[in-house]
């Protein structure tokens, strides 16, 4: 039986792959309906065809874009404003037509911090999805977007305290590194069999590696420190996403 069809919401290109490249891997490959909206960046740059590249390697399809800057590089999206700048309504609206028209059972997206590095890009992402995903099922919120959609289940991706162990290589290369206590998290997931697929999606991400961004600093550290980092993944589910019946789970 296939898992649930599963949308994920993230900010930036390469961030679908490093906090949920193996849930999206393994739903694709036991049969679900995948797919992923990104924030920022415009699908005619290069980051826009590294994250179509990703997607294809996790099965999750055409990249579906909002179209706004990146906070730090306004020429991620000519013409645009940058995303925690756009109007907020604005931006909750073209999600909502994107979760009518994929129709996703479960959407996935940032923590209320923005994951390990509290990204102000992350942070809002988080926002306008949480929104979004009350909006699709509200048939008087933006008509113009599609027949109302309810998912039955808002994930959020995060790291627990008790990773801080494994994270402890990353912890040292980065500035951030934002957790959470553990009983908050509602699903742990060991996407191990599908690390090999989520690296290379990572990969794929070559500017990011060559800046030595996220992905660079993975691709710097011995495979089995990376294996430690990569090879689990931990939500959050947001309750009540509506109130009534709606058990879809996320399973471990």
């Amino acid at each position: 039986m296939p898992l649930p069809s599963l949308l994920g919401v993230f900010a930036h290109p390469d961030d679908e792959a490093l906090f949920s490249g193996g849930v999206l891997a393994r739903h694709a490959a036991q049969g679900a309906r995948t797919a992923v909206v990104t924030a920022t960046w415009a699908p005619d740059t290069r980051r826009g065809a590294e994250l179509a590249e990703a997607l294809r390697i996790l099965g999750a399809g055409e990249p579906r874009m909002l179209g706004y800057a990146d906070a730090g590089v306004p020429s991620s999206a000519p013409g645009s404003p940058r995303l925690c700048e756009a109007p907020l309504d604005e931006a909750v609206g073209r999600l909502v037509a994107h979760i009518r028209q994929f129709r996703p059972e479960i959407v996935v997206t940032h923590d209320a911090y923005g994951g390990l590095t509290g990204h102000p890009d992350h942070v809002h992402t988080h926002r306008v999805t949480t929104l979004a995903v009350q909006a699709a099922g509200l048939e008087r919120l933006y008509p113009d977007a599609g027949a109302p959609w309810r998912p039955s289940a808002l994930y959020l991706a995060t790291h627990p305290h008790s990773a801080l162990g494994a994270l402890q290589e990353l912890a040292r290369a980065s500035k951030g590194m934002n957790t959470v206590p553990d009983e908050r998290v509602t699903a742990t997931v060991d996407v191990s069999p599908w690390l090999k697929q989520k690296w290379a999606a990572v990969l794929a991400h070559r500017t990011e590696v060559e800046r030595g961004a996220a992905p660079g600093l993975l691709a710097g550290f011995p495979e089995d420190v990376r294996g430690r980092i990569l090879s689990t993944e931990w939500y959050i589910r947001q309750d009540p996403v509506f109130t009534g019946p709606a058990q879809t789970e996320l399973t471990a």
